[in-house]
């Protein structure tokens, strides 16, 4: 009779943590399908009108013994038919172990060396996809890659109307109006996505690309900080969805997913970010044939991006 007790015991035990392991098998999973239909909703509402003509790249992206994941971010102001260019180049740093994420600026007119092309500005490695990219940072920088993302202009205004519809504040520290179609008047104000991409694409002032630079990680610190604040992690793979026929990229909708929830958690609200090159470390220079150039002493930002990274 005990026994018969003991094993209706055990049975009973097994059954529940298979009714357990079954319920969360049916949340997981669940989840998993109810993300994918955002995605795929998001997808709809853009994939229509994007008239985006995607190209297929190359990219031999290596694994960082450092556990870092580094996301090659650049910035096309491709227009329909137009030739593209890489108006932004931009490095997301994220490390899983210590739930860190970090963001590198790469000023465009940095002199380095392209493999198989000689000295250059940066931003001309493009010319070769992001896969040229890539194989510039390393030898000049000695950073791995795995990932790319290539964003157009388009992209970047669905994503903010989409995600923060009411807009984004920025302080406006000065009236920008050459060469952005558009007018932007001093002071603390809500833009839109296509005023806010006038913002930080604007450079004809006494600074340049430099303060160009500095808006866009501005902004890149505003719109997290932002969707963080209004929770947007639940509707993440729709606006995923929405932006994906801008997005040129290698990376999964899984880790897309996974690396957007960390970047709008709680804990990372504070984004450390780096220009290259560093203060001091260049001076301007007129290269025949090429034109406006920054030097850049090589070893300093080197140095500078590693310890950046690692720390």
């Amino acid at each position: 009779m005990r026994h018969e007790r003991a094993q209706y015991k055990k049975k009973r035990r097994k059954l529940r943590w298979r009714g357990i392991f079954l319920i969360l098998f049916l949340l997981v999973g669940g989840a998993g399908v109810h993300s994918y239909f955002q995605f795929k909703a998001g997808e709809a509402e853009s994939i229509k009108d994007s008239g985006v003509q995607r190209e297929t790249y190359e990219f031999n992206g290596k694994k960082d013994d450092t556990g870092t994941t580094n996301i090659l971010l650049l910035g096309s102001d491709a227009r329909g038919d137009e030739p593209s260019r890489a108006d932004t180049i931009m490095i997301a740093h994220y490390n899983r172990d210590k739930g860190t994420y970090k963001l590198t600026s790469i000023m465009r007119d940095s002199y380095v060396t392209i493999p198989g092309k000689g000295k250059n500005k940066i931003n001309t490695a493009f010319s070769g996809g992001p896969e040229l990219v890539r194989q510039t940072i390393k030898e000049n920088f000695d950073v791995d890659l795995q990932y790319y993302a290539i964003v157009d202009f388009q992209g970047f205004v669905r994503l903010i109307d989409a995600a923060l519809p009411g807009g984004v504040e920025i302080d406006v520290e000065k009236r920008m109006s050459e060469y952005i179609d558009v007018t932007l008047e001093p002071g603390v104000q809500k833009l839109d996505g296509t005023h806010l991409l006038a913002y930080v694409r604007f450079r004809h002032d006494a600074v340049g690309d430099f303060g160009r630079v500095e808006r866009q990680q501005k902004v890149m610190k505003e719109v997290g900080n932002q969707l963080a604040s209004i929770q947007t992690i639940p509707k993440l793979p729709k606006l995923l969805g929405v932006v994906s026929p801008f997005i040129n990229t290698n990376m999964d909708k899984t880790d897309m997913l996974f690396i957007g929830r960390g970047f709008l958690s709680e804990e990372n609200r504070a984004l450390d970010t780096i220009r290259i090159p560093v203060d001091g470390s260049f001076a301007n220079q007129r290269v025949r044939g090429i034109g406006d150039v920054l030097a850049i002493d090589l070893d300093q930002n080197r140095t500078a991006l590693n310890e950046f990274i690692a720390k």
